[in-house]
């Protein structure tokens, strides 16, 4: 914050609301498939938001210790959260969610 802003948080609210981020319309509600499962959606959302917020949290299992892996960076860096979208391995934070899409469980092997 510059040293030329006053600001008073006593009240535990800002006091300049042009500060907010504006509201945003989202996009049409839509549903794919995670491993079979319907899993609901807005266009325009990463796959991985989407399972995140229907309470999908394993996204793979790790090639050595099978242990779970899913979301991490959600910029596309760290690829922990690897799945198959209708047959191409992708990242499902850098993958936008669409009507019917197939997503699968991420493996670093070939194609299920």
């Amino acid at each position: 914050m510059s040293s030329d802003t006053s600001f008073d948080n006593s009240s535990g609210r800002n006091p300049r609301p042009d500060l907010r981020i504006a509201p945003h319309a989202r996009g049409a509600a839509i549903e794919f498939r995670f491993d079979g499962r319907a899993v609901a959606a807005y266009e325009g959302e990463s796959v991985a938001c989407a399972l995140f917020a229907a309470g999908i949290r394993t996204l793979r299992a790790s090639p050595r210790a099978e242990s779970a892996r899913g979301m991490f960076c959600l910029m596309g860096s760290c690829q922990e959260c690897v799945v198959w979208a209708d047959g191409r391995r992708v990242p499902a934070c850098q993958e936008l969610a669409r009507a019917g899409l197939d997503v699968r469980t991420g493996t670093i092997a070939a194609a299920p």
